[in-house]
């Protein structure tokens, strides 16, 4: 196996969700904010972009709950068992997130932006501009089980059933 990698998070999320969610995760808003000791400038032309592709850590996961084996997401057994690498959850042996908000506004080394999935005090291992061109090429598959499942992943915050 390859040795370790040592990763400084280059910001941290303020603000934005409070708890983590499965659900209900739009239309809050949050700041990311970078590494004071960075320059303004590098965020210099970031405003030009309507979205970001942010690199997170789930923080508040444990090591100890790092499942490898397959399972019903979300314990459904509506859905079908499947591996740790066909999930998108904390349960990753690294516990790493990638998440695309929208890029409200840049303020100094503060980025504004809107659904991002992450929660206040998250930790973000990188940002980089979302290029529309790298996105994935050609058709998109995928089973019925994720957009069963994430049905209401951007419904907005506010809608969330009390």
């Amino acid at each position: 196996m390859p040795e370790p990698i040592l990763v400084t998070p280059v910001a941290i999320v303020v603000g934005g969700h409070r708890e983590p969610a499965d659900d209900y995760q739009g239309g809050v808003r949050a700041v990311i904010r970078l590494n004071p000791d960075y320059p303004l400038d590098a965020v210099q032309g970031l405003e030009e972009f309507s979205h970001l592709t942010v690199t997170w850590h789930f923080h508040l996961g444990s090591p100890d709950d790092v499942e490898l084996h397959a399972r019903s997401p979300r314990g459904n057994p509506r859905w079908p068992a499947t591996g740790t690498f066909a999930h998108r959850n904390h349960r990753r042996p690294n516990r790493l997130a990638v998440s695309y908000p929208r890029l409200v506004r840049v303020d100094g080394l503060d980025l504004h932006v809107t659904d991002l999935d992450a929660v206040d005090g998250t930790p973000i291992i990188d940002i980089a501009p979302y290029f529309q061109a790298m996105g994935p090429r050609g058709q998109v598959r995928e089973p019925a089980w994720p957009g069963e499942m994430l049905a209401d992943y951007w419904t907005d915050a506010a809608e969330r059933p009390v």
